[in-house]
């Protein structure tokens, strides 16, 4: 059985695209992969989507997500594509050792922030340890909090934090940043900006009832030694990774690894291969936007679909 339309990943940005093709009768087999609701399933209250004046939780923003697409004809299957072979028509997707069929895919698999891997991170992800300061830096309103890495995102976290925070403690590993000068300067100058040198968080520290962060552990990469600093909040700006390992190789990709269509467009270089959200997105990387571009792939692979047609049914003719 060959699919209209095969969709991997299940962010905003693929059950967007499932409402949207689902509207369009175009019956969609969706992957989730191996977080289903992307990031969006490890944050909190979401308070900056529109249409939520009272926020709502990250999980519960893409269950109803998943209902809405589920609604419109979109089967779900909780599996991760392991391959994929786009060089013959129609493209064709394993999960294991089964295989499936489409005239048109729809790649929304996101990207994942790169964490520190230390003690406590994981337990308090979500409460008090954010990789988003544009998602989460206002819950820090008058709060003192902590932004970890030394590029060019850390210095953009940092100078934005400022906004809510009362204080913001840079660090860094080493001994000068590798961000460009611009952004470095902006961050000297600020005076809510501490910066701590040749340091890294050894653990993460706070509480379990409730479940909040209050204090990190450092630990000096100069001489090992170690001291607490009370914080309310930690923000990872290490960067993030695309989730596109599946498409090296097979699709165009920037030096990080994030995903390229086609100007103005989802298309990518092989017909009937469109890009959605995160996994094509390095710069912005919010529910939002991943969302609008869902959108507009459903809207392209519908298109894309109708030309198919179109052209079948000239040859018919011919």
């Amino acid at each position: 059985m060959v699919r209209n339309v095969i969709i991997i990943g299940a962010g905003p940005a693929g059950y967007t695209a499932a409402l949207y093709a689902g509207r369009a009768s175009l019956n969609p087999l969706m992957f989730t992969g191996f977080q289903p609701g992307g990031q969006l399933t490890i944050t909190t209250d979401v308070e900056n989507y529109p249409g939520f004046p009272d926020g709502i939780m990250g999980p519960e923003m893409m269950e109803l997500f998943q209902k809405q697409a589920a609604r419109f004809g979109t089967e779900i299957i909780g599996e991760t594509v392991t391959k994929v072979d786009f060089s013959s028509h129609p493209h064709r997707v394993w999960v294991g050792e089964t295989e499936y069929q489409a005239n048109a895919v729809i790649i929304a698999t996101g990207a994942s922030a790169k964490w520190l891997g230390v003690k406590g991170e994981v337990e308090f992800g979500g409460y008090g340890v954010s990789a988003c300061a544009t998602c989460d830096g206002f819950f820090f309103r008058g709060k003192e909090v902590m932004v970890v890495g030394g590029g060019d995102t850390a210095m953009e976290e940092a100078n934005y934090l400022t906004r809510h925070a009362s204080k913001v403690t840079l660090v860094h590993r080493r001994d000068e940043f590798r961000a460009s000068k611009i952004m470095q300067d902006r961050v000297l100058k600020n005076p809510k900006i501490e910066v701590v040198y040749n340091a890294a968080i050894d653990e993460v520290l706070g509480t379990e009832m409730p479940r909040k962060v209050n204090a990190v552990r450092l630990r000096s990469t100069q001489d090992d030694s170690t001291w607490e600093v009370p914080i309310d909040g930690v923000f990872v700006a290490i960067g993030h990774k695309p989730n596109s390992d599946l498409f090296v190789g097979v699709l165009d990709m920037d030096p990080a690894g994030y995903l390229v269509p086609e100007p103005n467009s989802t298309r990518t270089k092989i017909p009937g291969v469109f890009v959605a959200g995160d996994v094509a997105d390095s710069v912005y990387r919010q529910a939002v936007t991943a969302a609008g571009s869902g959108c507009m792939a459903a809207i392209d692979a519908e298109r894309y679909l109708e030309s198919l047609e179109a052209s079948a049914e000239a040859q018919v003719v011919g």
